[in-house]
């Protein structure tokens, strides 16, 4: 019982930030994302009777603080498979791991995928969506490719905290550069800095409040592929999670110096040079440069300049987390 699946990460134009309910792991407020296309997560579980508990390496080391995660998102596929059987978990990352780049999100959601097929249980796509967002909030969105939105959710038991696919990758084109300023994993974990800005932050009320228009407005920008639309909401919505993070107490200042210069440089680039490219930051030093594919390589080449910019990657707009044959298994 073995299967390999590979995901991509996604970058989140409204953001989450905050759970209504740690425990499922439930948002408390709804996003928006593009999935990646070159950036990817390859995972491949086999279930193995032989096994006292669960293995997992990570870009070919095992990882303690990964396995505890899987084990718990492995389980409730076990539990719909009727099996106790332990599994082996070797995945694979072609980019820097939690470093901001969403590398939980693509990792659950091929975690779920892979060991959906290997337990031969034929879920539809709603409902890994849902199992992966209990590993990771963000890994539902993986599940789904193009453009894609997921709603809070009113319900305790997290029925509603869905996914959906908003748009196709091919029905508004754009191009991501990401301009990697750090490779280290970041201090605090997205999970406990959420849980630090939920209780300490004055901004935190006034941030969840606002989630709900933030997510429509960016909706309709994207069903009118209005893009400068989309760049003044992302932009204002990417700023005041920061604030609520670097609002909190201890506060949570995921930026470098380099991080600053990336963003002054997107808006310059698009304020004086009339370039179509906003920003986004996720919780950590990376700056992602939304554009269209024709300003791709201009905006690469600015980033390119700046001191502190020691990697940059280009993506198109991907597909949704699928299964691949095991000959492509990390």
């Amino acid at each position: 019982m073995a299967a390999t699946a590979q995901a991509q990460p996604n970058i989140a134009l409204v953001k989450y930030w905050g759970k209504r309910d740690t425990s499922l792991n439930l948002p408390a407020t709804g996003s928006l994302s593009v999935t990646l296309d070159a950036l990817w997560t390859r995972t491949r579980v086999e279930f193995d009777a032989s096994l006292r508990h669960d293995e997992l390496r990570l870009n070919g080391v095992e990882d303690p603080a990964t396995l505890a995660r899987a084990s718990a998102c492995l389980d409730l596929l076990r539990r719909r498979a009727g099996t106790a059987q332990r599994a082996r978990i070797d995945t694979r990352n072609n980019f820097p791991t939690a470093a901001g780049l969403a590398s939980s999100a693509s990792g659950f959601a091929a975690l779920v995928v892979a060991a959906d097929a290997a337990l031969g249980l034929a879920l539809d796509r709603q409902t890994l969506s849902l199992l992966a967002r209990q590993g990771s909030g963000s890994a539902a969105r993986s599940l789904f490719g193009g453009f894609v939105s997921m709603a809070a959710g009113q319900r305790a038991d997290g029925a509603d905290a869905v996914a959906q696919p908003l748009l196709d990758a091919a029905a508004w084109p754009l191009a991501v550069v990401v301009a990697v300023t750090s490779d280290r994993r970041k201090h605090v974990g997205s999970g406990t800095g959420m849980e630090r800005s939920r209780r300490t932050s004055p901004f935190y009320p006034a941030w969840v409040d606002g989630a709900a228009a933030d997510l429509a407005a960016a909706q309709r920008a994207v069903q009118a592929r209005d893009f400068a639309a989309l760049a003044e909401l992302s932009e204002h919505n990417c700023l005041k999670m920061h604030a609520v993070m670097q609002s909190s107490r201890p506060p949570l200042l995921y930026w470098n110096g380099a991080t600053v210069d990336c963003m002054q440089r997107i808006r310059a680039l698009r304020e004086d040079a009339g370039e179509q490219v906003f920003f986004t930051v996720d919780a950590g030093a990376q700056v992602k440069a939304i554009c269209t594919p024709d300003a791709a390589p201009r905006v690469a080449a600015a980033l390119a300049e700046l001191p502190g910019v020691t990697q940059l990657l280009s993506s198109r707009l991907g597909e949704g987390a699928r299964r691949l044959d095991d000959s492509e298994a990390p």
